[in-house]
């Protein structure tokens, strides 16, 4: 008996990965999260075989949850309906990576493939430059950019770059190493398009590049010499990530 916990915000795919589970034999479902943080302090006290996770979550996302799984880590199947991911998921170790809307039989053949895992003696070690079948060719090479309407004009802005995103109503200012970009943007699109593991929401106005941050004092943190504050809502999830930075 494999033993599995269910990460979604979303109700539906929740439900959906719920009769799943009820359907393969010799898997058991202990728990559903659609907080990732009340996920994450329980597999700190129950040990589970496999976690579906979901990318896209509020306060923390699925990618920087995979960072901050306890040992023995839990094979990770991630679940989501965004394709940029794949490879940043290998990275992590991931034992499948499920696009929604996610068929009966292909979820069947991840927990299929965890099973043999666990059965399976550990590998001494896997080749770095190897990636999964599963990985789109066009996905070999993970994107450094982004492109956001200036005016009239799409402009190319590099992650490496970017120091922290305000929200200014229905705009975003890019604070760059070079420059701002004024864009009519949200925030939720622009947060599926940035890599989750090196940007982090820490208020309803401000994104900021972990590795950008000076930093972090009572309730702030300070961005290129200017002091950003860390919202209520945000502060928790803020806070594990940065214990997750090896805090001494």
């Amino acid at each position: 008996m494999m033993t599995c916990v269910i990460f979604d915000d979303e109700p539906l795919a929740l439900d959906l990965l719920t009769d799943y589970c009820a359907q393969v034999p010799g898997l058991e479902l202990k728990a559903q999260f659609d907080d990732a943080l009340a996920g994450l302090a329980f597999l700190q006290e129950n040990r589970v075989d496999i976690v579906f996770l979901d990318i896209h979550m509020p306060r923390l996302t699925g990618l920087q949850l995979a960072q901050l799984l306890p040992a023995p880590t839990p094979r990770i199947i991630f679940t989501t309906a965004y394709d940029q991911y794949a490879v940043r998921s290998y990275e992590l170790n991931a034992a499948d990576y499920l696009l929604k809307p996610i068929a009966f039989e292909r979820f069947v053949q991840a927990v299929q493939k965890v099973r043999q895992q666990l059965s399976a003696p550990a590998p001494s070690s896997t080749p770095a430059s190897t990636l999964p079948a599963a990985i789109p060719e066009a996905l070999a090479t993970a994107p450094d950019a982004m492109f956001v309407k200036n005016e009239h004009r799409l402009q190319r802005v590099a992650f490496d770059d970017i120091l922290y995103i305000e929200g200014m109503k229905e705009y975003l200012m890019i604070y760059t190493t070079t420059g701002k970009v004024l864009t009519l943007q949200s925030f939720r699109r622009i947060e599926e398009v940035l890599p989750p593991e090196r940007f982090a929401r820490i208020h309803k106005s401000y994104v900021v590049a972990l590795s950008r941050i000076e930093h972090v004092e009572r309730g702030k943190v300070q961005v290129a010499g200017r002091l950003l504050p860390i919202g209520d809502t945000y502060r928790e999830s803020f806070a594990t990530l940065i214990r997750a930075y090896q805090q001494l």
